[in-house]
Formats: C-alpha cells, structure tokens, sequence
C-alpha cells in the first residue's frame, strides 16, 4: 500500500481563510457588504485601461516597473524600496515567511485580521494574540506580549475587522518599544479612507526605519479587488528578502494596467473617501440612535463599521436578520456579539438601518 505524503505538521493547525458572502445560502444574489469593497466601482479610467493592457499571450513585466515607478513618484519613495504584490495579502504571507518559523512568535492582537493567524501558522511561526482595548489594538499590551521569540509584529490601521485606528504618536511608540531585530508591519489596506490630516507616519518609518514595513492595496478605495494588486515599502534589505521570495510574474498585466490608470485618477479616490465618511457617519447616527435597544458602533476610520449588540438583540440573530431581508454583512464567531458592515450607498445603509431597527424592536 503507497503512503501519501504528508505535510509539515503546523501546516493540520491552518484554517482557510473564508471570505465574505456574496450570495445567500439559498444562492440568490444579496446585496453584499461583507468584503469592504467599493460601492462606487472603480475609476473609468481603471476600466478603460484594462481593455488597453498587454495581450495575454505575453508575461506581464515580473518587476512592475512602470507601476512602482508611478507609485513612487506619486508618494517620494525611491521605486527600489517598493514591492508587488498579488494583493497586500501576498506581501503579509511574504514577510511572516521572510522573517519567522518554526520556534518564532508573530504577534498581533485581537480582533486582528483573521489573515495574521494563517501567514503565521504557514511560516511554521506560532500566532499571538495581545489583548485588545475596546476592540482597538493596545500598543502597552502589544508590547507586554513580545517575548526574545517575537520575530513579526502585525498591525492594521484601521484595524480589519473592526475600523479602529491608532495615531501617529501610538504607531511611533509602538515602532521605538520593539527590539531593532523584530519586523514591524504595518498594514493600511484602508489608508485612502482616513483624513489626510490624521496620517499615522507609517509611511515616513518604513522608508527610514530598517525594520518597518508598510503594506498597501489597490483593493478597497482604489476599487480594483478582482484584479489583485499591493504593494509595499520598507528598507532595501526587507524589500530584497521579500523579493527573493515573491511569485516571477505576480502581478497580470491587466492589474499593472489598471492600477496605474487608478493611482493617476485621484479625483475618484477623493470622491469615494468623501463618500464613505458622509455615509458612514449617518448610519452612526441611526446606530446611535438605537442605544436604548442596546446598539453601539465602534469608531472607524475604515469603509466598514463594527456594530456591537449589548441588549436582547445578538449579533448573530442580527446578521440572520440582514440575511433575510437581502444584506450580506460579516459575522465573525471570534466576536459573537457584533456584525462588521461595509459601508454602502446611502440608500442601502438607509435601509439596513431600518432593518435593525425592526429586528431590535422585535426582540425586546
């Protein structure tokens, strides 16, 4: 009898990553705001690029360079300290790989994006968790956690799932209380939604620092989720490590193609930050205004709001009522007591809104 092959041991303690829902369990077609996309699409310009892009028959160019080029102009980065990626999450798997493994810690907090755990695990690494505060990450109990084992520390700002957000001095503080030795990465999938005046400084420590590195999508304000473009700063040596260690040809042709049309279209970014503060401060104030049910939405910076349910309503009950009516939101077991909504159009916020309300209404 043949033996099968068998997979390094930390490899049985993975869980597959498990995406937002696009469609119901009875497949009809929801509206979805479980997946932090843009409701406003993406440029036409993104779109008219992607018709325009190299023929497919072709290799797209391995080394971006046209894309880090542009990125680096738009931001003043030098392009040899930018990275690709197939999506930031290749970069996320790339540094756990490039910097952790068997014996290392990578550490993040709780209520962090459900990714950490799986890049960890994948690198042989094992994940830990710092207690969160409110939700929040809690720079004192990240670094309460690191041991002389921590070789990678993952922070998102805004934080994923929850919209939290630390501000420059608390990055700043995290970044000086870790030994030189321990990769600092900063995530910002949602930077492009958070006001220009409340920077966190990430990007000034990862083109300065040697040991901070900064991930970036095309995903979420830019629009571009299906085509799978990220990116990334940090010293040239991390950027090296991470390059050794990429796909050949990560990036297609038509995402390097779309991507340069979107970063070239800033208007429509600025239009769909505008858009998702505007909206999603209303339905904070729908939120608010069923406290008395026992409602509270987290703070966010991001284009998603985490809803807490502290009365007879739960979030479970919650999601299965949104479910019902034809919305499509997240409900993690992790925290079983709230909902994670994308921000939508107003009139679909509007209407999920007075969905809660009934399904709080109902449950007293």
């Amino acid at each position: 009898m043949t033996r099968a092959p068998v997979p390094k041991p930390w490899i049985a303690g993975i869980h597959a990553y498990v995406p937002g829902k696009a469609a119901g369990d009875d497949g009809r077609m929801v509206v979805k705001l479980s997946a932090n996309e843009n409701p406003l699409g993406c440029s036409p310009l993104a779109l008219e690029a992607i018709g325009l892009a190299q023929h497919p028959s072709r290799y797209p160019d391995g080394d971006s360079t046209h894309l880090r080029s542009a990125i680096g102009a738009f931001y003043g980065i030098d392009p040899a300290q930018i990275i690709m990626g197939a999506g930031s999450g290749e970069l996320l798997y790339l540094a756990a790989s490039g910097y952790a493994g068997p014996g290392d810690e990578v550490l993040f907090s709780q209520y962090a994006f459900s990714l950490y755990d799986i890049v960890a695990r994948r690198a042989g690494a094992v994940p830990v968790e710092a207690p969160a505060k409110d939700y929040a990450n809690d720079v004192d109990a990240l670094l309460a956690r690191a041991t002389e084992r921590t070789r990678v520390v993952l922070v998102a700002n805004p934080n994923n799932p929850t919209g939290t957000y630390l501000p420059r001095a608390e990055i700043a503080r995290l970044h000086a209380g870790l030994p030189s030795d321990v990769l600092l990465v900063l995530d910002l999938a949602y930077a492009e939604y958070v006001a220009p005046e409340d920077d966190d400084g990430a990007m000034e420590l990862a083109t300065s620092e040697a040991n901070v590195l900064v991930t970036r999508t095309f995903s979420k304000a830019y629009g571009l989720a299906g085509e799978r473009v990220g990116w990334g700063t940090g010293s040239l040596e991390v950027i090296d490590i991470l390059n050794r260690l990429r796909g050949a040809f990560n990036v297609a042709n038509t995402a390097q193609s779309a991507a340069l049309a979107a970063l070239a279209d800033q208007q429509f970014v600025e239009h769909s930050r505008r858009h998702n503060a505007e909206v999603r401060a209303s339905l904070a104030e729908a939120i608010a205004a069923l406290g008395n049910h026992g409602l509270r939405m987290v703070p966010s910076e991001a284009n998603f709001v985490l809803v807490v349910f502290e009365g007879a309503l739960s979030g479970a009950a919650a999601y299965r009522a949104l479910a019902a009516e034809g919305y499509m939101t997240r409900w993690f077991p992790g925290i079983a007591n709230a909902v994670r909504i994308t921000i939508g159009t107003a009139e679909e916020m509007d209407a999920l809104a007075a969905i809660l309300r009934r399904a709080a209404e109902a449950a007293k």
